[in-house]
């Protein structure tokens, strides 16, 4: 590939702190991939050398399969990129206190709603209720429900930011430490705790009790650290990058100035500002080719970028790539009304639908289809519903990225009165009612069926244990009786509306389940009254607020979402509207806000936590360079007097040269719409690929769409028993043999199953007991044969496809084999098939990984009375299950996830049966 010099210039340095200031578009990815290459050609540097981390999972993805391809193109076979760590901090945190630190390989990661959900249930124990804010100079305490998300923000920045204690008042010094001791009770990491956790441990002496294993891998192991989109870290991840750099380790980090939108949540602008002064002989390197935007969005871009002057690295975004610009691409509109301005951008996406577009340089040309094109908002919650309704009334397909205004669509207004009727608030009549409205080519009939299942969940006398009233399990059975399925839901163009509904319904899923995560051992009254009261009251606006989104369907339909959801991403046609005054640039927050909790003077440079004009600017400017082609902005307005006039925004874009402020005639070039199917890189654990491999279906509605299964009573017990074998092992590693005296407090450590009630969990206790000591006894002999405990091993085996795994035991046999161990207990036990096909995988990983072929694998059931299976590998063996990961990835990326031809054994174990098909 030809670089740029200066992209050449970047790749090139690599022994010096390096900072690259990459304008949007400027081919990042493809430039750090490139700098990994160049690393791992020196003889001396492994893959375990590098860490890099990215903002998100997707773009972790992306950086992953760019980087294996580029390393299999130019360096032929390199073994051991399983070991290179590539993903957001949150991950590598997890990923390392899991591997190096035992007391916390039992913790699980909250979400955001799902912390919100914790605050509000214990108010009291995390010290909310005892918080105190001033308001106007008198006090006020926080309120339950109401304050939870802003008590939430204060936490957070107590643990993340540059924060003088000494200045803090002591009842919200105690409130943090109650906090705190929450989430360890329940063995919960948040997002915050997470890195602050992981910062802490790093920051210590690599012979410290807890942390010294941590300390010392990353001494031993990490030389080179690169940090992507580094203008949105803030103090606590600085901490962390410190930490891993404090041996030695050469920084990278990238990044744009111009695109620092994340200040509310603690982003410090100042981080990559200041970076030349504050480490030591850096080199800067500017990307200032734009390769994905028409000259004239780069130059709006660049025009709105440079209007921040005082606050800016200097640079100058050029378009270097192959779009064209045309009259009329970018137009800047004034309309009448909030009615009118959703009108127009339906008209408009409508007269495009079909436009000419070229993909990449040399691509064959097709028409735009509905997910070409974006409608990005400053807050979609408060601003998209009169372009929801015009694209419902036109029948123009359209999702809405995250969970925000979920709730509004027709199915899931269904599932929640079908919640209601269950705790009496609603009746058979609007059940009924709710569901044929839905359109989902449902009957009486089948409505009918779905009452009998909401009937049995209010009845709470009969039937099992009332534990096992399990809301998602409820939710799929409903599904199930009334005959849910994607192809029945009538769609005016295909199969895309099936698609759309079971997108939702998939939400719906995950909103079940993250309130299940906090409410599980709730009795039923109380959690079916509860899941109620928080869907009508609360859950709407939690995800409103919410970044989160699940699964990564990519259904035909237009994408309605925040600029900030859309960071990292493109779209040949980009519609910015609601560009009215107090909305956009949105205006400094009035009402309660976390700086009547902590004193402003205690946080460093607390004014970037309000909403400022520059700050608005950069996210203005990232809106603005999603597209690639054709940008509109509007404006209308609004119904108060506060929105009456156009945003200092839009009034600046129509001074720009590029910007018509009212269409031209005629007609674009057409071509028949071509929607680009793209599923995005992937990198699949193989939890996941073994529904791929079982049934497509399944893994579509799991992965693409975001169903879950019922929580699980035992959930947990096996990987509290494999926990326990990993620090048995690791100790051996280490030439520490665990005395059979310890087990008891090895078990304790470890065992961890938060949905068991108590007689369930003492069971279980005593069969972890059981199992190891049984392990211990069998096996104490080859312990110091243990090579590799729970090793990292990863198979890329098509474009953009890539499993990665993690081996239980790799051990040397008394006969000098090497033998890949996996142990299975009854909760994880699945088909044998499914286990043979996970052991080749390793087997396969484990030749990536080395370079050598394990001779045998084995699975050890851990079982009391159980049997073992012993296979050896051979060549065959790795060549088949490499074809069978190969054609599954093809099977993914061209969206062929068909059911299976006929109900099987797969099919009476499938949790998602039930919107799948019947068993008749």
């Amino acid at each position: 590939m030809r670089y740029t010099t200066a992209q050449k210039a970047a790749i090139d340095c690599l022994d010096q702190p390096l900072l690259i200031v990459a304008c949007a578009g400027s081919g990042k990815t493809q430039v750090l991939a490139s700098r990994v290459v160049e690393l791992l050609r020196r003889p001396d540097v492994h893959p375990r050398n590098i860490v890099a981390f990215t903002f998100t999972e997707k773009a972790a993805a992306e950086l992953k399969d760019r980087t294996t391809t580029l390393v299999n193109q130019e360096l032929g076979e390199v073994h051991g990129l399983a070991e290179m760590f590539v993903g957001t901090m949150h991950a590598y945190a997890l990923d390392a206190l899991h591997a190096h630190v035992p007391e916390t390989f039992k913790y699980g990661v909250l979400n955001d709603i799902q912390t919100r959900l914790a605050i509000d249930r214990s108010s009291r124990k995390c010290g909310l209720a005892s918080t105190v804010a001033m308001v106007n100079g008198a006090p006020r305490m926080l309120r339950r429900y109401v304050d939870s998300r802003l008590y939430m923000q204060v936490m957070n920045i107590l643990r993340e930011d540059e924060v003088d204690e000494a200045q803090l008042p002591e009842s919200l010094v105690s409130a943090l430490g109650m906090y705190r001791d929450q989430l360890h009770q329940h063995r919960y990491f948040d997002y915050t705790d997470l890195l602050k956790t992981a910062a802490d441990l790093l920051e210590e002496s690599p012979d410290d009790e807890m942390a010294g294993a941590f300390v010392r891998h990353v001494r031993d192991h990490v030389r080179y650290v690169v940090v992507d989109e580094y203008q949105d870290t803030n103090h606590v991840q600085e901490r962390l990058i410190r930490a891993l750099t404090r041996f030695g380790a050469n920084l990278c980090v990238v990044g744009d100035d111009d695109q620092t939108i994340y200040q509310w949540r603690g982003s410090a602008v100042r981080n990559i500002l200041t970076f030349a002064g504050r480490y030591d002989h850096v080199r800067t390197v500017t990307l200032d080719d734009n390769f994905r935007s028409s000259e004239g969005v780069v130059s709006l871009g660049r025009a709105i970028a440079e209007e921040n002057a005082d606050e800016r690295l200097g640079k100058q975004m050029v378009a270097a790539g192959h779009q064209s610009y045309q009259r009329g691409d970018i137009i800047a509109k004034s309309l009448g009304d909030l009615d009118e301005e959703a009108g127009w951008i339906a008209d408009r996406i409508e007269h495009l639908r079909g436009a000419e577009f070229v993909d990449a340089p040399g691509a064959e040309p097709r028409g735009l289809s509905w997910s070409d094109f974006a409608v990005l908002y400053r807050s979609v919650a408060n601003d998209a519903g009169p372009l929801v309704a015009e694209l419902k009334r036109r029948n123009i397909p359209y999702l809405i990225k995250g969970l925000t205004r979920l709730f509004e669509a027709p199915e899931i207004e269904a599932c929640v009165a079908s919640f209601r009727y269950i705790n009496g608030s609603a009746g058979r009549a609007e059940v009924q009612s709710a569901w044929l409205d839905a359109d989902l080519g449902l009957d009486n009939t089948d409505v009918s069926a779905g009452l009998h299942v909401l009937d049995a969940a209010r009845d709470w006398r009969d039937g099992e244990r009332w534990s096992s009233y399990n809301i998602q399990r409820t939710y799929l059975a409903l599904l199930e009786a009334m005959g849910v399925r994607e192809e029945r839901v009538p769609s005016a163009d295909g199969a895309t509306r099936g698609e759309l509904v079971f997108y939702n319904l998939g939400k719906f899923s995950q909103a079940i389940s993250d309130f299940e995560e906090i409410y599980f051992q709730s009795d039923p009254q109380r959690k079916y009254e509860g899941f109620v009261g928080w869907l009508i009251n609360q859950a709407p606006a939690y995800y409103a607020e919410s970044d989160a989104d699940v699964g990564y369907a990519t259904p035909d339909a237009v994408t309605i979402a925040t600029v900030h959801q859309a960071k990292g991403l493109q779209w040949p046609a980009v519609f910015v509207p609601a560009l009215r005054r107090n909305r956009f640039p949105n205006p400094r927050q009035g009402g309660l806000n976390a700086f009547h909790v902590i004193p402003a003077e205690a946080v460093a440079d607390a004014d970037r936590y309000r909403s400022r004009v520059e700050d608005e600017r950069r996210l203005f400017y990232v809106a603005v360079t999603r597209a690639q082609k054709w940008l509109a902005l509007t404006w209308a307005p609004g119904t108060s007097n506060r929105a009456r006039r156009a945003s200092e925004f839009f009034d600046f874009a129509t001074r720009n040269r590029y910007v018509l402020t009212a269409e031209p005639s005629g007609e674009p070039p057409r071509l028949q719409p071509q929607a680009r199917h793209e599923i995005p890189d992937v990198s699949l654990s193989f939890s996941e690929l073994k529904y791929l491999f079982e049934c497509p279906y399944q893994f579509k509605l799991r992965f693409l769409y975001g169903f879950n299964p019922p929580i699980h009573e035992a959930l947990g017990y096996g990987k509290s028993v494999h926990d326990a074998l990993a620090e048995v092992h690791k100790r051996a590693i280490a030439g520490d043999l665990i005395s059979p005296y310890e087990v008891e407090t090895l078990v304790d450590r470890h065992l961890h199953v938060p949905f068991a009630y108590p007689e369930l969990r003492a069971q279980l206790r005593r069969a972890a007991l059981d199992a190891v000591t049984r392990y211990l006894r069998d096996n104490r002999d080859e312990l110091p044969r243990t090579l590799y405990s729970e090793q990292q091993v990863q198979v890329h085996v098509a474009p953009g496809v890539t499993v990665d795994g993690r081996i239980d035991l790799i051990r040397r046999l008394d006969r000098d084999e090497t033998s890949i161990v996996d142990f299975k207990s009854t909760e994880r036990a699945q088909a044998e098939d499914v286990t043979r096909d996970q052991l080749h995988v390793y087997a396969l990983g484990y030749q990536e990984l080395t370079g050598e072929r394990a001779d045998l694998v084995e699975v050890l059931n851990l079982d009391q009375g159980s049997s073992d299976t012993r296979e050896l590998v051979d060549e065959g063996l790795l060549l088949g299950i490499r074809d069978k990961i190969q054609k599954a990835g093809e099977a993914l990326r061209s969206n062929t996830l068909p059911r299976l031809e006929r109900w099987c054994s797969t099919c009476e174990k499938c949790d998602l049966r039930g919107v799948c098909r019947s068993k008749d």
